[in-house]
């Protein structure tokens, strides 16, 4: 079977921007970036912040927001950095004050009393909001480096894969969704040294 010489290259046509999503390469070793799926919150000259959407923690909501109004809320790493804080994406636009509008209708933050004032009305589905614990963060030029040296794939994706993705697999359809060559990575293993 020929492969490609440049299965591992990723091609660099859509570069990082606010909304865009990472997904690494099949061996990228990071122990929290090993297979992952990464929404990009603010990318600029700063830095760039995101979230790992594919890090499910077996954690209740209620361990870290001890006032949140359901029992049942999904909770992933979000990543390294800032790992004693809370944050979240929503679906509902900026009828939550101080939320910053990352793409379409996909939102980052805004004021939590008014979320847990929604959530507990019913005026909104909990399933319209994701919560990470901590986030991943580069410094400038870093993430473009780590990009350049094929680290990591960049993409854009629609709202509802980015909000329903909280499991590891997520990391296989983002790449059957890249097609191409992406699709190949889905089937190298973890550990070569163990195929």
């Amino acid at each position: 079977m020929y492969i490609p010489f440049d299965i591992f290259t990723t091609d660099h046509n859509i570069m990082p921007a606010q909304g865009k999503v990472l997904v690494s390469e099949p061996f990228l070793g990071d122990q929290y970036f090993r297979r992952s799926v990464v929404l990009l919150t603010e990318h600029g000259e700063k830095g760039t912040v995101g979230f790992l959407l594919n890090k499910p923690l077996k954690i209740d909501i209620k361990e870290l927001l001890s006032d949140f109004p359901v029992e049942e809320a999904s909770v992933c790493m979000g990543g390294p950095v800032g790992n004693n804080t809370v944050h979240y994406i929503h679906m509902l636009g900026d009828i939550v004050p101080n939320s910053v509008k990352v793409k379409g209708n996909i939102y980052w933050g805004g004021d939590y009393e008014v979320l847990k004032n929604m959530i507990l009305s019913g005026k909104i589905d909990p399933l319209q909001v994701r919560f990470f614990v901590g986030y991943s963060g580069w410094d400038p030029g870093q993430l473009d480096r780590e990009i350049s040296e094929n680290s990591w794939v960049v993409g854009e994706f629609d709202e509802r894969l980015i909000m329903e993705s909280k499991e590891p697999a997520a990391w296989k359809i983002f790449l059957e969704k890249l097609g191409g060559k992406f699709r190949l990575w889905t089937n190298f293993p973890e550990n070569p040294a163990l195929n």
